[in-house]
């Protein structure tokens, strides 16, 4: 049986590198003027429309493992932490610029995998690859990431326009990309020493794609751009529903109050969750990654954001006094704490 091909990227060099990672991306938007090829990609909003610009960093080690992340779901996700970013301001996406940082350990078919994909994605989100770079890495793979988008200045959403009586929405369920990481640490350890090993994954596929595979939620953006509605704040899920809702009430001077039992979450989440005695509302207030998109509308639209069929409305902003509440079933009320998790 042949081996597998391996070719070292100094067979390559730098630029015969690029050329081999970039010769599927054809740019295809309008607003890339200029792409992969220059010193500097050329872009322009569509006219009456703002430029918005993201940038997120992922470190070998830090951010993913390679033992169990398969390097296409990783470029999948590294675009999906930067489009996200573009959604929770309301806009869409357009161009993408990603630069490596490529240790020796790393051959070509891997960074073609990693680059396959980066291109599924972007053809996912309608995006171009516009340029890039890369340098060597002494601590492992290093993937930076800028993205371009746009929107209308008055479509625009940041984390400081929540007012008192706003209702708290939220897309999709909570938890779920947290408890993926866990089972696949678990069988991480479980596996270590083992011949040939087999993971256990069965029955929890859902949690592994939430994880290894989150998408971002432009569906959302284009269903309220479709629907007439504008929120007035907006944040993208990464630090945990915690964390990331006090940002928010603390860019908008407000405080907050959410339901427990309004907060989703899925059935192989609490499963997981409780063959490994973990409690799935922790893992749905703090576990993050969930890249789901919270945002705050005025009162008056309730039913209409009912309509929509996949939002929930979780609470409601109130006083800055007041901070941060989590209101239980019985009514009890606690202060809303970002504990994170500890390390694994």
């Amino acid at each position: 049986m042949s081996e597998k091909k391996r070719t070292e990227i100094a067979e390559l060099g730098e630029f015969g590198l690029i050329d081999r990672l970039t010769k599927e991306f054809a740019p295809k938007h309008p607003t890339t003027r200029c792409g992969v090829g220059d010193d500097a990609a050329v872009v322009a909003p569509p006219a009456g429309e703002e430029l918005l610009l993201t940038t997120d960093t992922l470190f070998e080690g830090i951010d993913f493992d390679l033992t169990y992340f398969p390097l296409r779901h990783l470029g999948y996700k590294a675009v999906t932490t930067v489009v996200s970013d573009l959604a929770a301001m309301n806009a869409r996406p357009s161009q993408l610029l990603v630069s490596l940082g490529l240790s020796a350990k790393i051959p070509v078919e891997a960074l073609d995998d990693l680059y396959a994909g980066i291109r599924f994605a972007c053809e996912e989100q309608g995006i171009d690859l516009a340029g890039g770079d890369t340098r060597a890495s002494m601590t492992g793979l290093v993937l930076a990431l800028t993205a371009a988008g746009h929107a209308p200045a008055d479509r625009i959403v940041r984390r400081s326009g929540a007012g008192r009586h706003d209702l708290i929405c939220l897309t999709g369920n909570l938890g779920a990309a947290y408890m993926g990481l866990r089972l696949l640490e678990r069988e991480k350890r479980v596996l270590a020493d083992v011949q040939n090993p087999e993971p256990q994954f069965k029955g929890y596929e859902y949690l592994l794609e939430k994880y290894l595979k989150p998408r971002p939620r432009t569906d959302i953006v284009e269903l309220l751009a479709e629907e007439g509605i504008v929120p007035t704040a907006m944040i993208d899920l990464s630090d945990g529903l915690a964390s990331d809702l006090k940002q928010l009430c603390r860019a908008s001077g407000c405080g907050a109050r959410i339901y427990l039992e309004r907060i989703p979450i899925a059935r192989q989440t609490s499963q997981l969750a409780e063959e490994m005695h973990l409690d799935p509302v922790m893992a749905a207030l703090n576990g993050g990654e969930d890249y789901e998109l919270l945002f705050t509308v005025p009162l008056a639209l309730q039913e209409q954001v009912m309509r929509l069929g996949t939002v929930d409305v979780i609470g409601h902003i109130t006083a800055p006094e007041t901070g941060c509440r989590l209101v239980t079933p019985d009514g009890a009320e606690m202060e809303l704490k970002a504990q994170g998790f500890p390390e694994k």
